[in-house]
């Protein structure tokens, strides 16, 4: 709805990942940099951590965006906690190998074969592995098992790994020596800074046509970046609102007092992260903040916590009494 009020040509502010939206932060240019050079390498693996919601998926999509897909295969899956062997069934099924059925060492013989199938037609093989935090040391070897597999004394296979904070510990224990030995590359996602929040926005409403309206004061800016700590989704999650706020108030300024009425109201809705809110509530102000395998699809997008009328008239009559209601019946 706002998108009209505004004159939009898209939601600037998704929750699912785009890599249409990447915005180069001097973290972001950085991973950026380790991923490329780790793919110009072909071989070992290449750790991106970073806080729920820092980019690490619109990272990675905006870099095989740019591939080249007729020398590059990859397949991307997101973890739930696995066993040793689903971890191989879940490589086998990143690349529609059969899996079902299979004994492990079938199953080793067949993805070894794909690889060398692959190799041999000139492609290079990459697996991305997303919320990698979830996976039991076991099935971690398994991966860096994988990259044993050579031919003419160079590697098959190699693994961008995509995790929490929490993963930078687990692979600094003692048992995971031989994982950190196949790293070529890590690096860790930080959030934005507040001029960076500032770019970042208006970079998101750049590229679904904005021209200025609404317009963001000053106060604005430093407000979104407070509430959020600079996470993008968050950032995300608190501008789509707070353009939602603007078009049923029909506002084309924002200023700092709107960006602290929409925070607000989202936490009379409780639909903000639990630790981003405490964060907040600090303050005396509230701000916003995988489980089978997949093949590399775009996240769908969240469905819409409002109804949705037949008709454009009877939506923004429903969420202006909803707004109503968030503020005790004013």
């Amino acid at each position: 709805m706002y998108t009209e009020f505004y004159k939009l040509n898209g939601r600037p502010f998704q929750l699912s990942p785009d890599p249409r939206f990447f915005f180069g932060s001097r973290s972001h240019k950085k991973a950026m940099a380790y991923l490329s050079y780790g793919l110009s390498e072909r071989e070992g693996f290449i750790v991106i951590t970073g806080e729920v919601g820092a980019g690490k998926t619109t990272l990675v999509g905006h870099l095989l965006s740019r591939i080249d897909r007729q020398k590059i295969v990859h397949g991307h899956v997101v973890t739930t906690q696995l066993e040793a062997d689903d971890a191989l069934r879940m490589v086998a099924s990143a690349f529609g190998i059969v899996y079902r059925g299979v004994d492990k060492a079938s199953l080793l013989r067949a993805i070894e074969e794909f690889l060398i199938d692959a190799r041999q037609m000139g492609k290079h093989v990459l697996l991305v592995v997303d919320e990698v935090q979830n996976m039991p040391k076991s099935a971690l070897e398994e991966l860096r098992m994988l990259s044993n597999f050579q031919l003419d004394g160079k590697p098959l296979f190699q693994c961008f790994l995509l995790g929490q904070p929490q993963f930078r510990r687990i692979i600094a224990s003692e048992d995971m020596e031989q994982l950190r030995q196949r790293v070529i590359a890590s690096c860790h996602l930080t959030p934005l800074d507040e001029d960076e929040v500032r770019e970042y926005i208006e970079h998101r409403l750049s590229l679904t046509g904005w021209q200025g309206d609404p317009g963001f004061t000053d106060d604005s800016f430093r407000a979104i970046a407070a509430h959020t700590g600079g996470v993008p989704r968050r950032i995300n999650n608190l501008c789509s609102r707070i353009l939602l706020y603007g078009s049923l108030e029909e506002l084309h300024r924002v200023d700092a007092e709107v960006v602290e009425q929409v925070a607000r109201e989202l936490a009379v809705e409780g639909t903000q992260h639990s630790s981003y809110r405490a964060a907040s509530e600090v303050q005396g102000t509230v701000a916003a903040p995988k489980a089978e395998v997949r093949p590399s699809e775009p996240t769908p997008r969240p469905q819409s916590s409002f109804p949705a009328p037949a008709a454009h008239e009877e939506t923004l009559l429903d969420l202006k009494e909803r707004v109503r209601v968030l503020r005790g019946g004013r």
